[in-house]
């Protein structure tokens, strides 16, 4: 006969198992968010200046668009290179500051633009 200590005996051990089985998929969810928050901090610090760069935000200068809305015009991927060797595009007139970006930098960018972008 099993008893009431003898089931929560094996409830707990069960339930140890199954963090366990499910943590790569939960360590790769935490990366990504770290990513992601990394690549935010990013756009905040060097792109919120002109660009909305939320999901909702408007462009602080109308000539800047959205970073949401960059892949509708350019391949994401096509942006690592210009990161890389220092950013410089002018947007009607509007010219902006020289940025460049650490390969870690740019990863986390870009990941975090992909998060954002709307079709």
């Amino acid at each position: 006969m099993v008893g009431p200590m003898s089931r929560f005996v094996r409830f707990v051990f069960a339930a140890a198992l199954v963090p366990a089985a499910a943590s790569p998929g939960v360590e790769t969810a935490y990366a990504d968010a770290a990513l992601i928050a990394r690549g935010h901090a990013i756009a905040k610090y060097n792109c919120s200046h002109c660009h909305a760069i939320g999901r909702t935000d408007a462009s602080r200068d109308l000539r800047a668009p959205p970073l949401r809305a960059l892949s509708r015009k350019y391949p994401l991927s096509g942006l690592e290179e210009s990161l890389a060797e220092g950013i410089m595009v002018g947007h009607e007139g509007l010219q902006m500051p020289h940025y460049q970006l650490s390969p870690a930098q740019i990863e986390a960018l870009l990941t975090y633009m992909a998060s954002i972008q709307v079709k």
